[in-house]
C-alpha cells in the first residue's frame, strides 16, 4: 500500500466515523423519546472500492400499523369507560344509593309502613317525603344523562378541530417525505414527525395504512372511508350547544360519511370519535329512555280514576300536560318533569292524607268517602302497582313486561352490566396497546447501552485511523531525511 494510499484510507475512516459519532450521538440524545425512531449509520463499499456511510432508519411499518390499531381501540375504549363512570358517579357510584331504585324501595316501605297505621299523618307525610325523593332523583339523573351527552358533544367538537389539525400537518410532512424520498435526501426527522401525527390521529379516529411509492402515505378509517390521499379529506360536524331528551346531535362527516358510533361495552368502535358517539347518540339515550318510563310507569301506577273508574288523571306524580301518558310508550323527557303533586305537599298547602283517601283531583275522585282514618285500600292498592307487571317500551332496551320496581333495578343493572364489561375490556385493550407498544420500541426505540458499545467500536476506528496517520507521518519523516 502507497502512503497516499494509507493516508486516503485513513482520510475515508475518519469521514466514515465521524458521521456514524453523529448518528450515534443523536440516538442517545434522543433515548426515552418515543417518537424518536432510532437511526443506524451503515458502512458501506462502492463501486469504486471505497468505502463510505448510508443513515439507515430502524423503521418497523408492519408494528406501526399494529400500534396504531391498538392506540385507536384503547383510545375508544377509555372514553366509553369514562363516560360510563360519570353517568354511574351521579347515581352513586358503586352502591348507585342515589338511583331512583333505591328510592323507590324507601317509597314502597313507607307505604307499607302507612298502611299498617292509616291514622298517622306524620307516615302520609314521610310517603309524601320520600315520593318527592323518587321526583327528584328521576329529574337529577336526566339532568346528567343529558350533561353527558352535552359534554361528548364538546369533545365530538374539539376532537373534529384537532384531526383538522393534524391532517393539515400530515399534507405538509407527507409531501417533504415523498420529495426527499424521491430525490435521495435524508427524511429520517419528518419520518418520524409523520409517525408521530399517524398515532395522534389515531387516537380520534381509527386508521388503517396503505403505503405508495416514495413513501407517500395513504390513511384511511377502519370502515374504509378516505381520510388522506394526497390530500386531506374534509372532516365536519356542527355542535349542539343544549340538550335535551328531545334533541339529537349532529352526525361527524369524514369525506361525507358520517362516522358510525360503537356498540356494546367492549365496544367495536375505534378512535375517541366513535365511543364519544356511542355515548351521545347510544348509551346516554337508552339509558334516558329507561328514566321516562320509569317516570311514565309512576304516573299510572298513582293515578286517581272518579267514583266510576273512569276518568283517569294523574295523582300523588304528575306533570305538566295533567294527563296520564300512553301505556308502554316513551314520553321523551318525562323524567325530567314529573314532581309530586302539590295537592299532597304540606310545603305547598296540600294534604298529605288524600294519598289514603284519594281526591288529590277533587271530590269526585275521594274513594275514602266515610272519612274513615282506618282506611288502606287506596294504600294497599298503590303497594300492590309498584309489583305488579305492566307494560314497557322496547326502545329502553329492557324487558317489555315487567313491574316498576323490577324495571327500575333493571335499569340499574344495566348500566352496571355495561360499565362492568367496559372496565374488563379497557384493561384488556390497555394491555395489548401496552405490548404493542413494548414491541414496537423494542424494534424502533434507541438503546442506551447498545449505542453506547457502538461510540466504543467507532473510537476503535478512529484510534486505528489515527494511528495509521501517525505512522504514515513517521515514514514520510524517515523519507525526508533520507532524502535530506
Amino acid at each position: 500500500m502507497s502512503l497516499a494510499s494509507s493516508l486516503n484510507t485513513a482520510n475515508s475512516i475518519f469521514r466514515n466515523t465521524s458521521q456514524q459519532t453523529a448518528v450515534v450521538s443523536t440516538n442517545i440524545a434522543n433515548d426515552g423519546n418515543e417518537n424518536y425512531v432510532r437511526r443506524q449509520s451503515v458502512v458501506v463499499q462502492t463501486i469504486y472500492g471505497a468505502s463510505t456511510t448510508q443513515n439507515e432508519r430502524s423503521q418497523q411499518m408492519a408494528l406501526l400499523r399494529q400500534l396504531s390499531s391498538s392506540t385507536s381501540q384503547q383510545s375508544a375504549q377509555t372514553n366509553l369507560l369514562d363516560g360510563l363512570t360519570s353517568l354511574s358517579d351521579a347515581l352513586g357510584g358503586n352502591d348507585y344509593e342515589l338511583s331512583t331504585s333505591t328510592y323507590l324501595a324507601n317509597l314502597q316501605s313507607s307505604l307499607q309502613s302507612f298502611a299498617a297505621a292509616p291514622g298517622e299523618s306524620a307516615l302520609a307525610s314521610t310517603v309524601v317525603t320520600d315520593a318527592i325523593d323518587v321526583a327528584n332523583s328521576l329529574n337529577d339523573a336526566t339532568k346528567s344523562t343529558q350533561a353527558l351527552r352535552a359534554e361528548s358533544d364538546a369533545q365530538i367538537y374539539e376532537q373534529v378541530e384537532s384531526l383538522n389539525k393534524l391532517l393539515a400537518e400530515f399534507k405538509t410532512v407527507n409531501d417533504t417525505v415523498v420529495r426527499m424520498t424521491a430525490t435521495g435526501g435524508d427524511a429520517s426527522d419528518y419520518l418520524d414527525r409523520r409517525d408521530t401525527l399517524l398515532k395522534e390521529i389515531s387516537d380520534i379516529v381509527g386508521v388503517s395504512v396503505n403505503m405508495r411509492a416514495n413513501s407517500d402515505m395513504v390513511l384511511y378509517t377502519s370502515d374504509g372511508t378516505t381520510l388522506f390521499e394526497t390530500d386531506p379529506r374534509e372532516v365536519s360536524f356542527v355542535r349542539t350547544y343544549t340538550y335535551d331528551a328531545t334533541v339529537t346531535g349532529n352526525s361527524i362527516f369524514i369525506d361525507g360519511t358520517a362516522v358510525k358510533a360503537g356498540v356494546g361495552g367492549n365496544t367495536d368502535g375505534e378512535g375517541s370519535l366513535a365511543a364519544l358517539v356511542q355515548l351521545r347518540d347510544v348509551v346516554a339515550p337508552t339509558f334516558q329512555n329507561q328514566l321516562d318510563e320509569v317516570a311514565r310507569g309512576l304516573i299510572e301506577a298513582f293515578q286517581e280514576t272518579d267514583a266510576g273508574g273512569l276518568n283517569p288523571l294523574p295523582g300523588l306524580f304528575t306533570w305538566p300536560t295533567g294527563t296520564v301518558p300512553t301505556t308502554g310508550t316513551v314520553q321523551p323527557g318525562l323524567a325530567a318533569l314529573i314532581k309530586v303533586n302539590d295537592a299532597v305537599r304540606s310545603d305547598a298547602g296540600g294534604d298529605p292524607t288524600l294519598i289514603r283517601d284519594g281526591g288529590i283531583n277533587g271530590a269526585a275522585y275521594v274513594k275514602n268517602t266515610a272519612g274513615s282514618s282506618g282506611y288502606t285500600e287506596l294504600i294497599n292498592a298503590y303497594v300492590d302497582q309498584l309489583s305488579a307487571d305492566r307494560a314497557f317500551s322496547a326502545d329502553a332496551d329492557l324487558k317489555t313486561t315487567s313491574s316498576l320496581l323490577s324495571f327500575a333495578s333493571n335499569s340499574i343493572g344495566w348500566l352496571e352490566e355495561l360499565r362492568s364489561n367496559a372496565t374488563a375490556a379497557e384493561e384488556n385493550k390497555a394491555a395489548l396497546y401496552e405490548r404493542t407498544f413494548q414491541t414496537y420500541s423494542s424494534k424502533t426505540a434507541v438503546s442506551l447501552d447498545e449505542e453506547l458499545s457502538l461510540l466504543l467500536d467507532v473510537e476503535q476506528s478512529y484510534k486505528a485511523a489515527a494511528k495509521l496517520v501517525s505512522t504514515v507521518d513517521e515514514m514520510l519523516a524517515a523519507v525526508l531525511e533520507m532524502a535530506g
